[in-house]
């Protein structure tokens, strides 16, 4: 089955563009040129991943993520005219899977669409134990993350980065080990963009993310796992 792609975006030259190229790649697209139909789009079929633009005529584009990501992990792939490293730091809070600036070539916007596809489908089975941590417990093969038994939402690309860090357990990996271990994605070279994923983790399995006792800040190193905290069954 085709691989099915929604393109949120009011710039009906650029969503035709995109369309075109997307579809002789063996794509299936649907271009929207408003939220709201977006929005209506998405509730109607299913799409395995959603191109969307930040500035938009009838809602802002950081809204419509919010939106999308209160009811669907689907990946988001967030295009802005806005390269400021504060937008994109603001996208990857509220939840895209990827932020790429314009103008960018279709040739760059597959790649990176092909690997937010490849981070959100399920790694094939091969009898990999769930990783438990006391109440923490990470799923690689379901790719489920729960505390206390409670799913947590993480985007693909922090579910990846949270295995990395967990496997890794009491070692301290810098930005550049965590960004050379990632699967299937080249991060865009700035750190910010490790910080903002690592506090959303936070945000998903610590009790006060503000003052974390799972996933450590090590000053000028980089980031450790910690193999257990005050509290946990096996601690």
């Amino acid at each position: 089955m085709a691989t099915r792609a929604l393109i949120i975006d009011d710039d009906e030259a650029l969503a035709g563009m995109l369309s075109e190229y997307l579809e002789a790649r063996g794509l299936e697209i649907v271009a929207c040129p408003r939220a709201e139909t977006g929005l209506a789009a998405l509730e109607g079929d299913p799409f395995d991943a959603v191109i969307l633009d930040v500035m938009l005529p009838d809602i802002d584009g950081f809204e419509v993520c919010r939106r999308i990501r209160e009811r669907s992990n689907v990946p988001i792939l967030m295009l802005t005219a806005r390269g400021e490293e504060t937008d994109r730091i603001v996208g990857l809070e509220i939840g895209a899977d990827d932020y790429l600036p314009k103008p960018f070539s279709p040739r760059e916007l597959l790649a990176r669409l092909r690997a937010v596809l490849r981070r959100s489908q399920p790694v094939e089975p091969n009898a990999q134990r769930p990783l438990r941590f006391g109440r923490l417990e990470i799923d690689r093969d379901a790719r489920l993350v729960a505390v206390d038994g409670e799913p947590r939402t993480l985007t693909g690309h922090q579910f990846e980065l949270l295995v990395v860090l967990a496997e890794n357990a009491g070692r301290v990996l810098s930005r550049e080990q965590l960004m050379q271990n990632l699967r299937g994605h080249a991060l865009e070279a700035f750190d910010r963009s490790i910080d903002i994923h690592v506090s959303r983790i936070r945000a998903a399995i610590e009790d006060d993310p503000k003052q974390p006792r799972r996933l450590l800040t090590v000053r000028g190193a980089g980031y450790v796992f910690a193999r257990s905290q005050d509290g946990d069954p096996d601690a």
